[in-house]
């Protein structure tokens, strides 16, 4: 059984796959903590100087499995408390880690997929991606940093417009917002990415690693803030619009809110 997520350390890079393309990457228990183990070990690694982030298949990350949350029944709020613990967990290290970090985005990030697009230091994109936070659409809210993260990047009033109105934004617009730092050839958005984080894996590390630093700390809160979208997800997901959701877009329909 393939792993669901892959990492391999190669000239200092290492490259961590998100490797469930049959899913389009949607974030399950398990990935979240192999996610995990992937973010500890690369911080853990002296050797590692820089990572790429990619998605197996077409697609970064379609955000959270909905249909495993609809599987879980009255449990969803306990399963979701400990899926976004472990996903929390991995976006802090990999925001926290020395080593700069390169998302590698092919095809669409939507949901939680949107955060670990903006844990990220630097992010390229194919022209053919697509962005989407996607929560309100199915009755649910903000997790995996975007409530914090996202609005330090493109600003509070679009990001709130991608919160309630769940616009989708093309490569273009995402350059354009600052959510991307560049688009190139669907083709070559791995290459790109590889050859970027080459460059940062052969430069001053230690100097990256005080910039990622002063950055965090001139921010703090970012922790906290995921705890309480995990606690928050948690409850809406057993809320009778947030049921509804996940039911309406399971059964490919447009979900009526009481």
């Amino acid at each position: 059984m393939d792993k669901p997520v892959l990492v391999e350390v190669r000239d200092h890079v290492a490259t961590v796959t998100l490797n469930k393309p049959g899913s389009s990457n949607a974030l399950d228990l398990e990935l979240a903590r192999e996610l995990l183990s992937a973010a500890l070990r690369c911080e853990d690694d002296p050797g590692v100087r820089a990572v790429v982030l990619t998605g197996a298949g077409k697609h970064l990350c379609f955000g959270g499995d909905l249909k495993g949350m609809s599987e879980q029944g009255e449990a969803v709020t306990a399963y979701l408390n400990e899926l976004t613990t472990h996903l929390h967990a991995a976006i802090a290290s990999f925001t926290r880690m020395r080593a700069p970090v390169v998302a590698a985005i092919n095809g669409t990030a939507a949901g939680a997929g949107v955060g670990l697009v903006c844990m990220t230091d630097l992010a390229i994109c194919g022209r053919g991606s697509k962005f989407s936070l996607a929560y309100t659409g199915v009755g649910l809210v903000p997790d995996g940093s975007t409530s914090f993260l996202l609005p330090r990047i493109v600003g509070r009033r679009r990001a709130i417009e991608l919160f309630l109105l769940n616009r989708v934004l093309s490569a273009d617009e995402a350059l354009a917002w600052g959510l991307v730092n560049q688009v190139v050839d669907d083709a070559d958005v791995l290459t790109q990415s590889h050859a970027l984080a080459a460059r940062l894996a052969a430069g001053p590390t230690e100097s990256y690693a005080a910039v990622k630093r002063l950055m965090s700390l001139s921010e703090p809160g970012l922790e906290s803030q995921m705890a309480a979208e995990g606690r928050m997800i948690a409850a809406q997901a057993r809320n009778p619009h947030g049921r509804e959701g996940i039911a309406a877009f399971l059964e490919k329909r447009k979900p009526v809110y009481g």
